[in-house]
């Protein structure tokens, strides 16, 4: 077992400067490795203190697949928006807009380092699909199809 720390590609700081999202619903800490139109490997750290355990199950502490294939759609949305080259801003937002093929493996718990990865599979008229997976310890937990567009303003 290596016990050299990753430098992260993104910090928070980063992170947060790319996803409109913050506490308690902000799902990435820090980019691992990034290849703009090809992939993304994130790091969330699973602790207690997220607010779903308090009843996701008081007596186990699960972390909720819900939360896992956001976390999924967060490391898709970076990628999205680097690969295009956008910060965003109160008018740029990338929506979760569609999964298939959802698939869960084992529990996620308090203390885990869940390690999310999404590959850019293509881009059509504005939505992106990915092909997406998280694992712990390299072990696969969750998988998913995933697909990501741009909003649309209204006129």
């Amino acid at each position: 077992m290596s016990t050299e720390k990753q430098v992260p590609v993104l910090d928070i700081d980063e992170v947060r400067k790319l996803l409109p999202h913050r506490y308690p619903f902000l799902m990435i800490d820090r980019v691992l490795e990034i290849e703009h139109g090809q992939f993304i490997r994130c790091l969330k750290n699973v602790t207690i203190n997220e607010p779903f355990f308090q009843g996701h199950f008081p007596h186990r502490p699960v972390m909720p697949g819900v939360m896992i294939l956001e976390a999924l759609a967060q490391a898709a949305g970076i990628l999205a928006f680097r690969t295009a080259g956008v910060v965003p801003d109160d008018d740029t937002r990338f929506y979760f807009v569609g999964i298939d093929g959802a698939r869960f493996r084992r529990p996620v718990f308090p203390g885990d380092q869940l390690i999310l990865n999404a590959k850019v599979e293509r881009i059509m008229r504005g939505i992106w699909k990915f092909t997406t997976s998280a694992e712990v310890d390299g072990v696969e937990v969750c998988s998913a199809e995933m697909m990501v567009a741009p909003e649309t303003k209204k006129a």
